[in-house]
């Protein structure tokens, strides 16, 4: 219920993105850890209390000016009690879970137009002398919220993209089931990047191990006790993503024609194998099954003089409204070990744009950006700083 609330109501989710430790309980408002000063001029630390009203699932006006504070009575630096909220002291019981010390009476002539402008009055009140003596007691602590599984499948809240104002627009993410085949260097990154959305499951494919080459084109930073611990990507990422949200499942095992069924569950596919033959197995069934994906892909030359490297990232989309351009534009060779990527001379930077472009294209197709262009072939040429726009529908 705090949670929902608070996520729905504009005054605390407010509260909450600045900062301030929000909970609601019994149908009461508590903000916990303001900062205020006793009458032995020590800074403590209490529990700023208000009764809500709301109207239907979200706040609305405050009914009424009174707050609560559980903790001792705020003073003033010379020891007596702040006088702008002075009402009365005694142990008042709210509810049943809730018992308060002090409540405040501060009254503005026009009232309270939200819980946002109540609170932060009476914060401001009751911290100004704490701040005068320790100019870092602040109430805005941006301690960290967890989350329970019912709530998010982050561990703990998206709060970048509440304070963004964008989350309506993340919520066009939250069903998607999405699947990575590949967990070299650009599958790395674009796991990176999609595991920061709300999907609801991101499921990756690869059978190889995390060698110690893999932690130098890869996002995070891996110790020599990962690497020494032996285990496969997928393994590696799932634990090391599994630590921030939930629905990450890890599949040890390339994509074969045993199991390329299993793709044709999913809402969207990344491929970002390098394998040829195995790439376009997978394209010809994902095809076939009226499936979405983006196919990704980096190629590096050496330059003899002045002896630098040439690179080009793609990212190939192909759609149900879109595809006789992919054959075109992917290349489904065995690898011949004469190009440089394939001696995996990979560079972690365009690994990063690489999964990048392919996330923000994908991030349009659902609707997250707008998509003008409707490109559905993307490159970047580093030596001529060139990004095209290819195949528009």
């Amino acid at each position: 219920m705090s949670h929902e609330l608070i996520s729905r109501s504009v005054d605390l989710r407010q509260l909450q993105d600045e900062g301030y430790e929000v909970e609601v309980r019994s149908n009461h408002l508590l903000i916990h850890s303001v900062p205020y000063l006793n009458s032995r001029g020590v800074v403590g630390r209490g529990t700023l209390v208000s009764d809500l009203t709301l109207a239907g699932d979200v706040t609305t006006t405050p009914g009424n000016h009174v707050a609560w504070f559980v903790g001792e009575h705020p003073c003033q630096k010379d020891g007596r009690e702040i006088p702008q909220i002075k009402h009365t002291s005694q142990s008042t019981q709210l509810a049943q879970d809730i018992v308060v010390n002090h409540s405040f009476s501060n009254k503005p002539a026009q009232g309270y137009a939200n819980y946002h402008q109540k609170m932060t009055r009476y914060i401001d009140i009751v911290s100004a002398p704490a701040q005068s003596v320790d100019p870092t007691a602040t109430a805005r602590t941006f301690k960290p919220v967890a989350a329970l599984p019912e709530q998010s499948v982050f561990e703990y809240l998206d709060t970048a993209s509440s304070r963004a104002g964008i989350l309506a627009v993340s919520d066009k993410l939250k069903s998607s089931r999405v699947a990575i085949v590949g967990l070299g260097g650009t599958g790395s990154y674009v796991l990176d990047l999609v595991a920061k959305t709300p999907v609801r499951e991101i499921h990756l494919f690869d059978a190889d191990a995390f060698l110690q080459h893999n932690a130098f084109r890869a996002p995070s930073a891996a110790s020599l006790d990962d690497l020494t611990r032996g285990l496969s990507k997928v393994a590696y990422f799932r634990a090391l993503y599994s630590r921030m949200r939930r629905g990450i499942v890890a599949h040890e095992e390339h994509v074969s024609e045993e199991n390329v069924e299993v793709l044709l569950g999913f809402d969207f596919v990344f491929l970002c194998l390098d394998n040829g033959p195995a790439k376009k197995l997978i394209v010809d069934r994902l095809s076939t099954g009226a499936m979405s994906f983006i196919d990704v892909g980096i190629g590096v030359e050496m330059v003899p003089e002045p002896l630098a490297l040439w690179a080009i990232c793609r990212v190939t989309t192909s759609t149900p409204d879109k595809r006789d351009h992919f054959s075109k534009r992917v290349s489904f060779a065995d690898n011949n070990g004469d190009n440089p990527y394939d001696k995996n001379i990979q560079v972690a930077d365009l690994n990063a744009l690489n999964a990048a472009l392919a996330v923000i294209k994908w991030k349009k197709l659902c609707g997250f950006y707008q998509d003008l262009e409707k490109e559905h072939n993307t490159t970047y040429t580093t030596s001529s700083n060139l990004l095209t726009s290819d195949d528009l529908l």
